[in-house]
């Protein structure tokens, strides 16, 4: 606690302090652009927000609006891919442009959600993991996938997924994606990935909190009514998130994920009027952290959703964000907006602030750079991708990627 403490004041401190070259020394490993006080006095508040970039490459324009605004993280999605050195320089301008080292995540699980197959293998999925019933499979997944992130400077992998899954088929975007069909199952084989993964050097996220499994459409396009009772929830949804969340019962430290993603489901056990999870004070703050004792790292899910957009204005949801208890505003796509985010999040209850800013700087302090990128290095995982999917799914069926299927749900494009 007094690194975290001590990191946490030197966070708070550029927001006033200009020319202290020991603090920037500490704050800044890296070598970073050149700032100045308008730059500086953003920056803590901009920490909170963790947002997508446009291209494949930073235009003049964004890249001025990112140094203004210093977003405590980014994620990158397909469209942000095209060629292992090209990725490598994308992460590498965005670090250089970040005055605190930021956050660096992407969606890496396997299967059709794996951004870096644009560039490589496809690795299996959990699904296909799960059927495949191996678990040193499971745990050559993680180590492989945290290698290969670290190569592109990533330090924080959106997965594993959690979520239980009650039909294989179900249009709900999970298709594919959940390491088994019962709680023990989702347990055993998602600790064997966060376990590796995290032992590479990659911090993991558990998701999608409390519990998605059940929901009947895609928060990609609306919000979804999921009519669990809470005792449904404590027997399969959340029995699994209470084994990563660090206070449940047996529950070893092993487990427990670095940070949790917040869903953008309805669960009217906890809120009777129609409200998100993600932005649910209930969920995120009283079940999460003070139930469950989750004290990691909390996001929502990517805010620019049709179940939020279609429902909330852009200030509001910003303000109902951090007034659930989340850590991170997660804004995917409408990148252009982050200025606008950046004036809604100063405004904020300074407790809030205070908060989140301490949750960010806790992670950030365990973060792991990014390793000597080469080509060469990255072949030789992609073959180890390859070698596991072969290992899991034969020669045969390796050679079949994942459908685009895109329609059924835009997980698939982003």
């Amino acid at each position: 606690m007094k690194n975290i403490s001590r990191f946490l004041r030197l966070l708070l401190a550029i927001t006033a302090i200009t020319t202290d070259a020991r603090v920037r020394k500490i704050l800044f490993p890296a070598k970073r652009i050149n700032f100045n006080f308008d730059v500086m006095k953003h920056t803590s508040v901009g920490q909170l927000l963790l947002v997508g970039v446009q291209g494949l490459e930073l235009g003049m324009d964004e890249a001025k609006l990112l140094r203004r605004v210093q977003p405590g993280g980014f994620i990158l999605f397909g469209r942000n891919i095209k060629t292992p050195g090209q990725l490598r320089k994308l992460v590498d301008d965005l670090r250089n442009l970040s005055l605190i080292e930021p956050i660096m995540t992407i969606d890496q699980e396997g299967g059709r959600v794996s951004r870096l197959r644009l560039i490589g293998n496809e690795p299996p999925s959990a699904q296909q993991l799960r059927d495949k019933g191996d678990i040193e499979l499971i745990r050559q997944h993680g180590d492989i996938t945290g290698d290969l992130l670290r190569l592109f400077g990533f330090n924080l992998d959106l997965c594993p997924v959690l979520d239980i899954s009650f039909d294989d088929d179900a249009d709900n975007s999970l298709r594919g994606r959940c390491y088994g069909k019962t709680v023990e199952q989702v347990i055993r084989n998602a600790v064997a990935f966060n376990n590796a993964l995290r032992a590479a050097g990659v911090a993991s996220c558990g998701k999608h909190f409390p519990g998605y499994s059940a929901a009947v459409v895609d928060a990609h396009h609306s919000l979804p009514k999921i009519d669990r009772t809470r005792e449904q929830l404590d027997r399969e949804e959340l029995a699994v998130f209470r084994a990563f969340a660090g206070n449940g019962p047996g529950t070893a430290k092993n487990r427990v994920v670095d940070s949790m993603m917040i869903c953008h489901g309805w669960y009217p056990c906890f809120e009777e009027k129609k409200t998100p999870a993600s932005l649910s004070q209930r969920v995120v703050t009283q079940l999460l952290r003070d139930e469950l004792g989750f004290d990691g790292l909390v996001m929502t899910d990517d805010l620019d959703m049709g179940a939020i957009v279609n429902e909330y204005r852009f200030d509001e949801m910003l303000r109902l964000t951090f007034a659930a208890g989340n850590d991170l505003a997660m804004i995917c796509h409408r990148i252009d907006k982050a200025a606008e985010a950046l004036g809604v999040i100063e405004k904020l209850p300074r407790k809030q602030i205070s908060r989140a800013l301490a949750s960010v700087a806790a992670f950030k302090s365990k973060m792991q750079p990014p390793t000597k990128f080469s080509e060469s290095a990255f072949r030789k995982l992609d073959d180890a991708i390859w070698k596991l999917r072969v290992a899991v799914l034969g020669e045969e069926r390796a050679a079949e990627r994942s459908p685009e299927n895109a329609a059924r749900s835009p997980v698939e494009r982003y």
